[in-house]
C-alpha cells in the first residue's frame, strides 16, 4: 500500500503552530517571508558585502515616515574589538560578535537641530515626548524594512534591544552627538544552518485582533492555549515550561529591566527633552 506524505505545514499555521487553521487563499513571496521570519543567534563568518548593507539601508529609507521628518540613523558596525565591546554591554550576546555585520538604529535629532541652527530657526517641538516617540517609530519601522530585506535574501538577523542596558556607553563606544539615541542594535548574517531555529509561534489572533472595540475578557481562553502551544517548543529547546512565566518575570521589577529603568535619564542626558 503507497503512502501518501502529509502535506507541508503552511506558513501561516507554523506561526500559530496551528496545523487546523484555514490555508488563505491570497499568498505570494513577500508573505512567505514575513511569516517565516526567526531570531537567527548564530551566524557563519561569511561576510555581508557593503552593497547588502546599503540595499538593506534603502529598504530602511522606503518605509513610512512621520511628517517625512526622517528622524532616524544607523551606524554600520564591523570592527571587530568594538562590536565585542558592545556585546558586553548587551550581556555578552556572542552572535554580535559572530556575524559581521552590528546595525545601531537611532532616533536621530541632531540632524535637524543642525538645520535650525544653520537657519536660526526655533526648534522648541523636538524638546516635547511626542517627537521622542516619532524618533522611535521611525527607527523602529525603517529597522523592520531592513529585516524583511536581509531575510529575502537569505540572510539571518536578530534584534539586540539590551543595547539600551547602557546608553551612555554605547553612545561614547559610536560617538553619538547630542539629540541621538541608540534605539536597538540589529545583527546581521549569514545564518549558521546547525542552529536548527525554529519559527517562534505568536499569540492566537484572536488575542490580539479585536474588531470595532477592545475585548480584554475574550484574550483569556487564547493565552492559554497559546501557553500550551509555545510551551510544547520551549519544552524542545530545554527551557521552562510557561511563556507566561516569563513574560511576568521579564516585567516584574525595575532590577529585571537590567538598567533600562533609568532610560528616561539616559534620554535626558542624551538631549531628549520629553516634555
Amino acid at each position: 500500500m503507497t503512502q501518501i506524505a502529509p502535506s507541508p505545514v503552511h506558513p501561516v499555521q507554523q506561526r500559530y503552530a496551528d496545523p487546523a487553521l484555514a490555508v488563505p487563499g491570497a499568498w505570494n513571496p513577500v508573505l512567505q517571508v514575513l511569516h517565516e521570519h526567526k531570531s537567527v543567534r548564530r551566524y557563519l563568518p561569511d561576510p555581508v558585502s557593503p552593497e547588502t548593507i546599503e540595499l538593506l539601508v534603502s529598504a530602511a529609507q522606503s518605509a513610512a515616515s512621520s511628517s517625512n521628518l526622517q528622524v532616524w540613523s544607523v551606524i554600520e558596525v564591523r570592527d571587530a574589538e568594538r562590536r565585542a565591546r558592545l556585546a558586553a554591554v548587551a550581556g555578552g550576546q556572542q552572535h554580535i560578535e559572530q556575524a559581521p555585520v552590528l546595525l545601531v538604529w537611532t532616533a536621530d535629532f541632531a540632524r535637524l537641530r543642525q538645520l535650525a541652527e544653520d537657519r536660526d530657526a526655533p526648534l522648541a517641538g523636538s524638546d516635547y515626548l511626542e517627537s521622542s516617540y516619532v524618533g522611535f517609530i521611525d527607527a523602529a519601522l525603517a529597522a523592520q524594512n531592513a529585516v524583511v530585506a536581509a531575510e529575502s535574501l537569505g540572510l539571518g538577523t536578530v534584534y539586540i534591544g539590551a543595547l539600551r542596558n547602557d546608553p551612555e556607553r554605547v553612545a561614547a563606544e559610536l560617538q553619538l552627538p547630542d539629540g541621538v539615541f541608540a534605539v536597538f542594535g540589529l545583527v546581521v548574517g549569514h545564518p549558521d544552518p546547525t542552529e536548527g531555529t525554529r519559527v517562534k509561534p505568536r499569540l492566537p489572533r484572536a488575542a490580539v485582533l479585536h474588531r470595532e472595540s477592545y475585548d480584554l475578557a475574550v484574550q483569556r481562553a487564547a493565552v492559554a492555549d497559546y501557553e500550551q502551544r509555545i510551551g510544547e517548543l520551549y519544552r524542545d529547546q530545554g527551557l521552562p515550561f510557561s511563556w507566561i512565566e516569563r513574560v511576568l518575570a521579564r516585567l516584574a521589577s525595575a532590577a529585571s529591566l537590567n538598567g533600562r529603568d533609568r532610560l528616561r535619564e539616559h534620554l535626558t542626558a542624551r538631549g531628549f527633552g520629553l516634555r
